[in-house]
């Protein structure tokens, strides 16, 4: 029998790695493996055309370099010491979409995702990623606060 695999969503906020930390501290107790995601939204790292007068554009290289070593790595470097097989993945696209994708890929028992304190108001309006996943992702979820 394979061990249970956490799929944590992580984006460098204090609410990814309180979910982070979480998953990590029960995989710990279970011998589950953790996988650490983040999801680069390339429309979101675009700057706009102002005036007329286009911006140099982003390169997706130093990017992904850049939120890996602002996101991922730190986690990584937090919990070297844990006895628990964490894995990271950096994926470009729309961060709902690529999170269901990963947890139907990779056969995740266990969703973590941190919850932004947000009022109702916005989340009947927009939506949040953590709200959506809760609604569509199929396996349990852990919103954590």
């Amino acid at each position: 029998m394979t061990r249970p695999l956490y799929l944590v969503a992580v984006d460098g906020s204090e609410f990814g790695e309180r979910a982070a930390e979480r998953a990590i501290n029960l995989a710990e107790q279970i011998g589950a493996k953790v996988k650490l995601i983040t999801v680069m939204d390339w429309s979101y790292l675009q700057t706009q055309v102002i005036d007329g007068v286009a911006p140099p554009l982003l390169d997706p290289t130093t990017q992904e370099d850049n939120v890996t070593n602002r996101v991922l790595t730190p986690l990584v470097t937090k919990y070297h010491n844990s006895t628990v097989d964490i894995t990271t993945e950096l994926v470009w696209g729309v961060p709902v979409e690529v999170i269901l994708e990963q947890v139907k890929k990779s056969h995740a028992n266990l969703l973590f995702v941190g919850r932004h304190g947000r009022s109702r108001i916005v989340d009947i309006l927009l939506g949040s990623v953590a709200n959506q996943l809760a609604h569509r992702v199929g396996i349990p979820i852990i919103l954590v606060p």
